[in-house]
């Protein structure tokens, strides 16, 4: 019987709320006990021949709960990590045996938004086995309403060449005032809720861009993160990089930001990730801080495209992303719907 993937529950809040919401309840499996025949049509399948499950099968369905949102909508980076999740609980045997394939790539396409006050429900099918990659489909959906569509592929473990760009140079996270200080010292409900409740300790280089656009307009940036607390020591490598999905988000599209010479106080700004590709070179570990080398190439028509290499302290290359996302500006003259991206009810 598959079950959802474990995830050890943090200790301290604010973290613990988001290892929570990762770990998954499940709804239905799929039973190794059946015939694939008899499981593909419980569970609505399409059978098929690969070296594993037949494609099409949906092996398994469970639900997550969100973690409060200002903005009203489910935090995108919430649905990447459930859903790598999800995906990786659906093989079959437990997590550490000698068949564990780990995450090297994931692809999502955000069709729809949710209210993070109900639960999101994941459908994982099976598209190939083979001997050495898996991937599965997850939809994200909520009370029937699709949300998103997310491919993750998943490698056995290999030898090979190792290559990568080396870390740039630039101050360390000591040198740098971090996000939660900046939000404890600024009296808006927005920046009280945020230095709360924030998992993560989140340190700009060239200088944030929570209160005010940047001095000079520049389409680069380089962002150290961490989590706050730690994740337990028993937490495996899927954990650690489905936390690592997670976060990126938050940041994925300020250099698209910083081009504009906008913050995340421009009036009346909207934003919303359109679709989000990453890929894992290496093993990660959030407890530790983290490197964001980010840059965005391009906007037009709405959108901007914005892109991460992602180092340990240590100068390794451990993922590297690239994301597409909606920012709506209001026209001269239209009336601003607010002082900040996300509003604070009351």
């Amino acid at each position: 019987m598959i079950e959802p993937y474990p995830v050890p529950l943090a200790h301290e809040e604010p973290l613990a709320g988001v290892t929570r919401s990762l770990a998954l309840r499940a709804l239905e499996f799929w039973d190794p006990e059946e015939s694939d025949l008899e499981a593909c049509a419980r569970l609505d399948g399409v059978g098929g021949d690969t070296e594993g499950f037949p494609p099409g099968t949906v092996m398994g369905r469970f639900e997550g709960d969100s973690l409060p949102q200002l903005s009203g909508r489910i935090y995108g980076g919430q649905v990447l990590g459930q859903a790598v999740l999800a995906a990786a609980a659906c093989f079959d045997t437990t997590p550490g045996d000698s068949y564990e394939r780990q995450l090297h790539a994931l692809h999502t396409y955000f069709v729809g938004g949710g209210n993070p006050e109900r639960a999101v429900q994941y459908e994982v099918e099976a598209l190939r086995d083979g001997r050495s990659f898996s991937q599965r489909q997850v939809r994200a959906s909520q009370d029937g309403r699709n949300m998103a569509t997310v491919i993750a592929s998943f490698q056995k473990r290999q030898d090979g060449v190792d290559l990568y760009e080396p870390m740039p140079k630039v101050p360390g996270p000591e040198e740098l005032v971090s996000a939660l200080a900046i939000f404890r010292n600024v009296d808006h409900p927005v920046a009280r809720f945020l230095g709360r409740t924030a998992a993560f300790d989140v340190r700009h280089v060239e200088g944030n861009l929570y209160l005010q656009p940047p001095k000079q307009p520049d389409s680069h940036q380089h962002v150290w993160i961490k989590v706050r607390g730690a994740v337990p020591a028993s937490a495996t490598q899927m954990v650690h990089r489905a936390i690592l999905a997670y976060v990126c988000d938050q940041i994925m599209l300020e250099p698209a930001l910083r081009s504009q010479g906008l913050s995340w106080r421009s009036p009346g700004m909207s934003l919303a990730t359109l679709d989000h590709a990453q890929w894992f070179h290496r093993d990660v570990n959030v407890n530790d801080w983290l490197l964001f080398v980010q840059d965005s190439p391009s906007s037009s028509g709405g959108r901007a495209a914005a892109r991460a290499l992602v180092y340990n302290q240590a100068g390794q290359l451990v993922s590297s992303i690239s994301q597409e996302g909606m920012i709506r500006i209001p026209r001269e003259g239209q009336k601003s719907s607010g002082n900040w991206a996300v509003q604070l009810d009351g």
